[in-house]
């Protein structure tokens, strides 16, 4: 079930999505060279627990840690762990902070270093992506409107997009309905109204977009073991438009 949130339930997820944001800034000088995953992932811990929330994902379904941090090919849900970052590797740092009952949601991808030219551009494009994904976010509009815009823009530069996994409704759970696929057909799907609150969250490759799920029945990896690159938001719908609340 959809549900609109209230004006104060919008300022609780306004908080919780700063605290997401605030998180990613305060792990930035961090991500380089030689620093293994789990000491990320406890540095992010440790942070939102300071700011009165906490990780949205540690416990979740089972799920042992605070951040998801999935390096080159791996599309999502990876495990922090004792690797160590290297030279060269991009890495996506998922994080969500759950504020007085309320969460936030947000997805980057990281160079490490100096990364190759096709590295860069999968995170230039996945990342443009997903703002052009928000263009279609307005009052009226529809779920595949969204979805549409990501895979046109996606097949546009030449990038495979993984179908098996989509953004999602965002409030006192996680994930809620609606679901937010980057694949689909203009006007299909739920309408988009003032109050709903999204994720999206374009999940694209360098590569075939067919994926696998490792052992630990969590993390998802390309099947072609070629880059893949992910970028999220949560906004609000609002009267005209939408507002990110995962950003400044």
């Amino acid at each position: 079930m959809i549900t609109l949130k209230s004006k104060r339930e919008i300022e609780l997820l306004t908080v919780a999505g700063n605290i997401v944001y605030k998180t990613h800034k305060y792990l930035l000088p961090y991500i380089k060279e030689g620093i293994k995953t789990n000491e990320l992932d406890k540095l992010a811990e440790d942070f939102i627990r300071s700011q009165g929330a906490t990780p949205s994902f540690k416990g979740y379904n089972g799920f042992p840690t605070a951040l998801c941090i999935s390096i080159n090919s791996e599309v999502v849900h990876g495990f922090p762990s004792n690797r160590k970052l290297k030279n060269g590797d991009i890495i996506s740092i998922d994080i969500g902070a759950c504020y007085k009952g309320y969460h936030g949601d947000s997805a980057w991808t990281y160079a490490v270093g100096e990364i190759s030219e096709e590295k860069k551009y999968l995170l230039e494009h996945t990342e443009k992506s997903l703002f052009i994904g928000l263009e279609q976010v307005k009052p009226g509009n529809r779920i595949g409107d969204i979805g549409a815009a990501i895979e046109a823009y996606a097949k546009e530069h030449k990038l495979g997009v993984v179908r098996e996994l989509c953004g999602h409704g965002v409030g006192v759970n996680v994930h809620e309905d609606p679901e937010v696929p980057n694949y689909g057909m203009k006007n299909t799907g739920s309408r988009l109204k003032e109050g709903m609150v999204i994720a999206v969250e374009p999940m694209l490759t360098l590569g075939s977009p067919r994926i696998f799920v490792h052992d630990n029945n969590w993390t998802v990896d390309t099947e072609d073991g070629r880059p893949s690159a992910h970028f999220e938001h949560t906004v609000v719908v609002t009267a005209d438009g939408y507002k990110i609340l995962t950003g400044e």
